[in-house]
């Protein structure tokens, strides 16, 4: 993993998903930087282990508990996070869950679910933090937004139709942002990866599915890490404000 980017010093960063995965290691890696970096997720005491880990190392880190499915919610941590660190100019969206059942299992918690958090909350989160970007970017400064999307956006597995579908839409939206975003000097950078060994596979509730990643992880050993998505974050919103790497997909070789 690549241990230097210095244009990360300095600037004031959310990651949401904090409290484990891709989030978590994203968030170590931008405090080693130099970012300071509010912590979002549900589960408090995680997210304050991880702050004491970050000070610990010499980083800032602000735990701040919240749930990316509750405006409110969203709107408090927002007004917390302004108040500690001013006004922010990097967020990662990696809040996510996966709860992959068939179609006519008719698993409509489950839908509502995905939708409210893979969607709905990167959504929510983009409102709360957008003047603060556009702020950035009129100022000169980078300013960067990175939605954690996946493979699934265009790939079919049978069973993972509504999640697939909320990472489409997430896809869908990093691009239209782009346009919306992009003139006004704000950087939006899609990411989508494929087999990352993360707690997502956890909260599968359907053995056979379970079985069925549990093999995959098997056939394909040499996955991706969270710390592997982590770089790759800090690489793209590190690069000159000029450069928008818009959308990477990044796979397992194997997988590839």
């Amino acid at each position: 993993m690549s241990t230097t980017f210095g244009s990360l010093a300095g600037r004031t960063a959310v990651v949401t998903g904090a409290a484990s995965g891709m989030g978590e290691a994203t968030a170590r890696l931008l405090a080693a930087q130099g970012a300071r970096v509010a912590l979002l997720a549900r589960r408090a005491e995680r997210l304050g282990t991880l702050a004491e880990k970050i000070a610990a190392g010499g980083g800032q880190a602000l735990a701040v508990t919240a749930d990316v499915t509750d405006d409110a919610s969203v709107r408090a941590a927002a007004d917390r996070i302004r108040a500690a660190y001013g006004r922010v100019d990097l967020v990662v969206n990696a809040a996510g869950v996966m709860l992959p059942n068939p179609i006519d299992a008719g698993r409509s918690d489950e839908w509502a679910r995905m939708v409210d958090t893979n969607l709905t909350g990167a959504l929510r989160i983009i409102d709360a933090f957008r003047d603060d970007l556009l702020a950035a970017g009129a100022e000169g400064r980078p300013a960067d937004l990175v939605n954690v999307s996946s493979i699934g956006a265009h790939l079919t597995f049978p069973g993972y139709a509504v999640y697939s579908a909320t990472k489409a839409a997430l896809t869908h939206l990093s691009a239209s942002l782009r346009a919306e975003f992009g003139p006004r000097k704000v950087r939006v950078t899609n990411i989508e990866p494929g087999l990352t060994d993360t707690e997502l596979g956890g909260h599968i509730d359907n053995p056979e599915l379970s079985a069925q990643l549990d093999g995959m992880f098997q056939a394909f050993p040499d996955t991706l890490t969270s710390e592997d998505i982590a770089d790759l974050i800090a690489y793209v919103t590190s690069r000159p404000a000029r450069v928008n790497l818009r959308q990477v997909i990044v796979l397992p070789t194997g997988q590839a």
